[in-house]
């Protein structure tokens, strides 16, 4: 079993910076790769940014040049960063793991842009 905790969300104005966090815990040595996706109101949840065990890293086109996904296997944490953000980046933010063919989820946070 892998547990993730996301932490980071909140309320941002557009134009502002965010940097989500997700934590991961237990079975995490074969961990393959972790990414990032998010769900708006009415729409399916969508990958936004992956992280490969070999630091390759792959982003969906609105996320490109503003979105910036890292991990930190000394802490067993990933990150994106988030800037330029806009009010359609409005949703809520789930962290993922995948792991022997398995796919783990973390609760959520939610990131809201709005004026």
């Amino acid at each position: 079993q892998v547990q993730l905790v996301e932490s980071g969300g909140g309320l941002v104005q557009p134009g502002g910076s965010l940097r989500l966090s997700c934590v991961a815990s237990g079975s995490i040595f074969s961990i393959n790769d972790m990414g990032w996706y998010r769900q708006a109101p009415g729409k399916e949840r969508g990958l936004v940014a992956r992280i490969f065990s070999n630091y390759i890293t792959t982003y969906i086109d609105s996320a490109k040049g503003r979105f910036t996904i890292s991990r930190d296997n000394a802490k067993n944490t990933v990150y994106l960063q988030m800037n330029s953000l806009k009010p359609e980046d409005t949703a809520v933010y789930y962290c993922n793991a995948r792991r022997d063919g398995l796919s783990y989820w973390g609760q959520g946070t939610q990131v809201t842009v709005s004026s």
